[in-house]
């Protein structure tokens, strides 16, 4: 039986919420619909930011975003021209402040009881946590919605995801699954461009492009112990900030963007080394898409084709949203939405809360 399904997520970029509807019985993605973003104001990303870590006002941040949470349901409702009572399920992330799940610890902020009763649509949340209660990595939890949406393209394929952590999915040609987090995406870049330019993100790849990356330091960071542990593996936001800064630390503002730019691309390179079999073809989402000094340093790191999902027609800034609402039915479905071979669990395991609509 098909549901039709919002989904909501708010990445470690700190940059918005995404929205997106689609209609699936948990296995087969039978339509994407709508999809928007709703950005957050200065404010609200500082205070999301002073939030990491677990650290300052985490319970009045909480309600503040799961209010802007249900103001992007019903901005996409309208654009939609739907009522709350034809969605059957709000997919809700929520936004993760710390990630530690080698101590088996993960908190994503957002109050799905809460989202439930100002939208009046049931919700489910609160994804990682099973997982990583039974041991697993509770990250990535989107590679069986990439095997999904996947179906008909050739194989073996990466789906390359750059958010403010970079994550990868393998899809072999038996449809098995790897995943795991390869190091970071945005998040450096990001930081850099605010501290050097005040913008939350080197726009365009302007700052990267102007400068040129320290070799010697890129080859300092590929020997970081995190790249040849054994996947599935994952990463909180700022797990490499200190290490990254360090060695940045001297660089003016255009060769810092460029390294550090290089290291998100060698980072993926690195992934490689875990693949069953080499990807003929990488496909790429997230914001790092956006910017075409990561885009050319990952087409410098591969000999194969590297493109934007947009390439075979998936929309790359809906498709963690729409991974949330697919997520929200297989929880509902009692399907697994972790695998051994994506998050190092012993078993697929379901997972999510269930909150009934008002």
């Amino acid at each position: 039986m098909t549901m039709l399904a919002l989904g909501l997520m708010s990445g470690t970029s700190l940059d918005g919420v995404d929205a997106a509807l689609m209609v699936t019985d948990g296995i087969a993605v039978e339509r994407l619909g709508p999809a928007l973003t709703l950005p957050y104001a200065p404010e609200m990303r500082e205070r999301l930011r002073g939030v990491l870590g677990g650290h300052g006002p985490v319970a009045e941040v909480e309600r503040d975003i799961t209010a802007f949470h249900s103001e992007a349901v019903s901005r996409l409702l309208g654009e939609a021209g739907l009522d709350a009572a034809e969605v059957d399920v709000i997919g809700f992330h929520g936004h993760t402040i710390l990630h530690r799940p080698e101590e088996r610890r993960t908190w994503q902020i957002g109050d799905g009881r809460l989202l439930a009763d100002l939208t009046g649509i049931p919700v489910v949340n609160d994804f990682r946590t099973a997982d990583v209660l039974a041991g697993g990595q509770g990250a990535p939890l989107v590679p069986v919605f990439h095997r999904a949406l996947a179906a008909g393209i050739g194989r073996p394929v990466a789906v390359l995801n750059l958010g403010g952590v970079g994550n990868v999915t393998w899809i072999g040609e038996d449809d098995s699954l790897l995943a795991f987090d390869t190091g970071p995406g945005n998040a450096l870049i990001d930081d850099w461009a605010l501290t050097h330019t005040g913008k939350p993100v080197d726009e365009h790849g302007r700052l990267a492009r102007s400068g040129r990356p320290a070799a010697e330091r890129v080859a300092r960071f590929a020997q970081h112990p995190f790249f040849t542990r054994t996947p599935p593996k994952s990463l909180d936001r700022d797990d490499f900030r200190h290490f990254a800064s360090d060695l940045v630390a001297g660089l003016d503002a255009a060769d810092g963007a460029a390294t550090l730019t290089a290291f998100t691309a060698r980072a993926a390179g690195l992934a490689r080394a875990h693949f069953a079999k080499p990807a003929t073809r990488w496909l790429v989402c997230g914001g790092g898409r956006h910017n075409p000094a990561v885009m050319a340093a990952l087409a410098a790191e591969f000999n194969v084709p590297v493109e934007p999902v947009e390439a075979v027609g998936w929309d790359g800034d809906a498709l963690e949203a729409q991974a949330f609402a697919y997520l929200a039915v297989r929880s509902l479905r009692g399907l697994p939405l972790t695998y051994p071979e994506t998050t190092g669990g012993e078993r697929p395991l379901s997972g999510g809360t269930f909150h009934p609509g008002p």
